[in-house]
């Protein structure tokens, strides 16, 4: 189930959106704490953030850079104010898109739908694709259940498709900066999330690069 991260201090427009996401099957989370929008991200780990311009402390420019300096997730902005100044300024702080308040309901799902087959589904093979959500990898109407771990990687690798992760930046992703696991134990991970890839057909997905990190590369 993908994770949406909504940040909207209009009650209305965040209740609506939460009650329609969920009624289409998405895990949604409302920030409550303006002030402490990057605790909320890294707790809840969204799929997707929903994000308004205008909030109290910080607004949603600032925030969108925040989550820019530790995830490729995407970020579709909200906003009343829909001058192309403002629609310019959010895609260059990284946004992904944009909707103009007011919305309609079925336009802002079709577009997070958009953003979600962008960010996690691709083609693979022809006539075969791969999607990532929840903590499970879908295939062709089968699911394999992947660890905590297993699903990190794949989900960071697919953040930035066509880059190369370094080891260390998965290690820190996965345990934290303050956390020194055996440099073996990404090398365990990876290689079985490698086997769940090879029994759908997919085992070349995740590159290595030797003494670098890994990659899973754009698809033509």
């Amino acid at each position: 189930m993908y994770r949406i991260m909504i940040v909207e201090d209009d009650d209305a427009i965040a209740g609506v959106l939460q009650r329609t996401l969920a009624k289409w099957g998405y895990e949604v989370h409302r920030t409550e704490l303006f002030e402490c929008v990057m605790e909320d991200f890294l707790a809840f780990e969204p799929h997707l953030v929903m994000l308004d311009i205008s909030l109290p402390f910080f607004d949603g420019y600032h925030w969108c850079a925040q989550i820019r300096k530790v995830s490729r997730v995407p970020v579709l902005f909200l906003s009343a104010a829909g001058e192309n100044l403002n629609i310019v300024m959010a895609l260059s702080m990284g946004a992904d898109d944009f909707i103009t308040k007011p919305f309609d309901l079925s336009v802002a799902v079709a577009k997070v739908e958009a953003l979600l087959r962008r960010a996690y589904s691709f083609g693979a093979q022809a006539g075969a694709a791969l999607a990532v959500g929840g903590a499970s990898l879908h295939y062709e109407g089968k699911k394999w259940e992947l660890t905590k771990n297993e699903f990190r990687i794949l989900q960071i690798l697919f953040e930035h498709k066509g880059e190369i992760v370094t080891r260390d930046a998965l290690i820190c992703a996965l345990w934290g900066q303050n956390t020194f696991p055996d440099d073996n134990t990404l090398t365990v991970n990876v290689a079985r999330l490698r086997n769940h890839l090879d029994e759908i057909g997919l085992g070349g997905l995740v590159r290595t690069q030797k003494g670098v990190g890994y990659l899973v590369e754009e698809q033509p």
